[in-house]
């Protein structure tokens, strides 16, 4: 190696004394360029400007501006809103010069493991290689000194030869990179959703004007006599005919005397029998489904040992009538003395397609047949039935009046009715609640229509009396019509629930989403206002334990619950479709269930999981067919259910939709309302709301 590296040293020195004579000689070779060197003549052209110095020096400004001379000056597009053509504006100005699509790997999958696999050899290739590169190039400057120390003492060589021999394998032997151990990583789920856009809605209507008439007359005395006079000739003339009446007709009254009173005693009869068939026919159905009584008596679903958090519902029995076929359920109410028995209300929630409405009882005696029907001419919206008298129920018809219908009477037609003529709503009427008989021991009740107007009835001797007790205003709505006159926008009312404690103290739920806290004794003020949801409020309940919580529905997906102290709900829960009616548990103040559209029933325990619903199950199908309502039975474990097509299902709470306090060792369970209240008071705490 040293010999061949003696002429390359050679080389060097011969350019460098060349370079030396070059720099000795450099003053010779220089002495004469001006001689041969060919001036610079400049050539202007005949036409060229001559500017003085003035305007050599003026300045002119330019300004840089970021628009494509390629785009469009004059788009014009149609305008569907408008119907005509428009101009726009506005055109984009945006050139894309370079555009280059990429894509990212995850680091934790197996192709990312692969890639940075692959980019570790490659690095320790390329950093190998420029080892391998300086290492040669230090050994071929050091090779004359290895020589002469070579040529100094012979005994080393064997062990350089051996050194550069390792050295060589190890450089040309890549290293393998360290396989890095891929630290945990959080692994994060989102959640994609679409905001929905409230469209806007234009409420009008038409009428023709009242038509008008001048009168005028005069009321003196004179005429207060005569016609005082002419009506007493006519009940002399009346007495005379009664007197005149011939032995026949006097028979003939005697006859029809006798009629009514055979008929009379046939239906003593029959009353006697209807009591016997209906012990007989109640004997045949608790034959005929004795295989569901024996379920809903002692059935408990064993799975639920193995779910911690889960539960289910055990259909049972399914009430239908063929005259309410093609009637929705429209209210659902448990009778408050007879456990067993329940009203239903049919009606039609589509504003085109308004029909008649029908009352039902039905008893989980005898499902196969109704116990009470009542049909009516406009649909039953609404009903309630009063805690004191189990026989009374009041409901609400879509045309926007109220009627009261007493069992104990076998009538076919309700015993109070409102009218045109002595008062009544001018939209439909969506609830109705029993109050507390006011001073006099006459009965009341509330109800609120989509007219925006909170009224009380009093039921008078034999006439229904109203009372407005609040009207429904948007704020922020006022407007001056002409002549000064200030013009309110009014709200419509859905819903509304009064207090359990506070009598005076109510909740009402209207069509724009908001929910309005109200007293009877203030009539020109609401007491509070919740922006509540985005579209309709579907139904409104305040808490059988808690004071401060109440639980409200809407047709934006959502269940919310409130403390009415405070604006911002506490929980929010979105089903994925509309819900239609809530309701809490009479046993627990955490657990409710919620029905949507899509045939599903919902049941929430907040002690559970205040995240989930426990139970999320169909039961209905779900082609053409929506749950409407939903109710709590008093004592037993089951709940109804009502659709769109006139059917209501009976369903069972499994064991863990239904649990109480565990028992402790040596401590009793502790129950009651005070548990409950701290129970719910415990949940408060930890979402910070008290």
């Amino acid at each position: 190696m040293a010999p061949k590296q003696q002429p390359r040293r050679q080389s060097i020195t011969v350019s460098r004394g060349a370079r030396k004579r070059d720099e000795d000689a450099g003053t010779e070779v220089g002495e004469g360029t001006d001689e041969w060197a060919q001036s610079k003549a400049t050539v202007r052209p005949p036409d060229q400007l001559e500017l003085t110095d003035a305007e050599l020096k003026e300045e002119f400004t330019r300004i840089l501006t970021a628009n494509n001379p390629h785009a469009p000056q004059n788009i014009v597009r149609y305008s569907f809103k408008e119907g005509t053509y428009k101009l726009i504006g506005f055109v984009n100005q945006m050139a894309v010069h370079y555009s280059q699509v990429g894509n990212l790997i995850p680091k934790d999958s197996d192709e990312g493991r692969r890639q940075h696999y692959r980019d570790g050899l490659m690095a320790g290739s390329q950093e190998s290689a420029k080892v391998i590169a300086s290492e040669t190039e230090l050994l071929e400057e050091e090779g004359p000194k290895e020589a002469e120390a070579e040529a100094g003492s012979q005994t080393d060589v064997p062990a350089a030869e051996a050194a550069e021999k390792v050295t060589e394998e190890e450089l040309i032997t890549p290293k393998q990179p360290e396989e890095r151990k891929l630290t945990n990583q959080f692994n994060f789920s989102e959640r994609a959703s679409q905001t929905f856009n409230n469209p806007l809605r234009d409420r009008e209507c038409q009428m023709e004007p009242p038509p008008r008439a001048n009168f005028s007359a005069t009321a003196n005395q004179w005429e207060i006599y005569d016609a005082y006079v002419e009506e007493l000739e006519k009940q002399e003339k009346t007495k005379e005919k009664e007197k005149t009446k011939t032995p026949v007709a006097k028979k003939m009254g005697k006859m029809a005397m006798r009629k009514m009173t055979s008929v009379e005693s046939q239906s003593d009869d029959i009353t006697k029998v209807t009591q016997a068939a209906k012990i007989v026919e109640r004997m045949v159905n608790q034959n005929t489904y004795d295989d569901i009584a024996q379920d809903f008596k002692y059935y408990e679903d064993a799975a639920d040992e193995y779910r911690e958090q889960e539960g289910t519902l055990l259909p049972l029995w399914k009430f239908q009538n063929d005259k309410a076929k093609r009637l929705a359920v429209t209210a659902l109410c448990w009778n408050p003395k007879y456990k067993d028995l329940f009203a239903v209300g049919h009606g039609s929630y589509d504003f085109v397609k308004q029909s008649r409405g029908m009352l039902l009882f039905y008893s989980m005696k005898n499902p196969s047949f109704p116990e009470y029907i009542f049909s009516s001419d406009s649909g039953i919206m609404c009903l309630d039935i009063h805690v004191d008298h189990p026989y009374l129920v009041v409901v609400g018809h879509y045309d926007g009046n109220v009627a009261i219908y007493n069992l104990k009477k076998p009538q076919s037609q309700p015993a109070f009715r409102s009218s045109a003529k002595s008062g009544k709503h001018t939209d439909p009427v969506w609830q109705v609640k029993w109050q507390k008989d006011d001073m006099d021991n006459n009965l009341n009740f509330f109800s609120v229509s989509s007219d925006g107007r909170i009224v009380s009835w009093t039921l008078v001797k034999s006439e229904l009396v109203h009372t407005d007790v609040i009207k429904l205003k948007v704020e922020g709505s006022t407007k001056e019509g002409q002549d000064g006159l200030q013009l309110h926008t009014v709200g419509c009312g859905t819903a509304f629930d009064f207090h359990k404690e506070i009598d005076d103290m109510f909740l009402v739920g209207t069509e724009e989403g908001k929910i309005y806290k109200c007293s009877k004794s203030y009539s020109s003020q609401f007491l509070d206002t919740y922006d509540a949801h985005n579209m309709a409020v579907d139904a409104v309940s305040w808490n059988p334990y808690h004071t401060k919580v109440f639980m409200s529905c809407s047709s934006d997906w959502t269940v919310k619950i409130w403390d009415h102290t405070i604006k911002t709900p506490m929980f929010i829960y979105d089903l994925n479709s509309a819900v239609g009616d809530v309701a809490w548990a009479p046993y627990s103040s955490t657990v409710f269930a919620a029905v949507t559209t899509n045939g599903k029933t919902h049941v929430f325990d907040l002690s559970i999981n205040k995240y989930e619903a426990i139970c999320n199950q169909p039961v209905v199908a779900r082609k053409k067919n929506k749950i409407t309502h939903v109710q709590f039975n008093p004592i037993h474990p089951i709940i109804i259910v009502g659709d769109d097509r006139g059917h209501v299902t009976c369903l069972k709470l499994s064991p863990n939709l239904r649990k109480m306090p565990k028992e402790k060792k040596g401590q009793d369970v502790q129950k009651g309302p005070a548990v409950e209240i701290a129970k719910l008071d415990k949940l408060l705490n930890l979402v910070g709301m008290v």
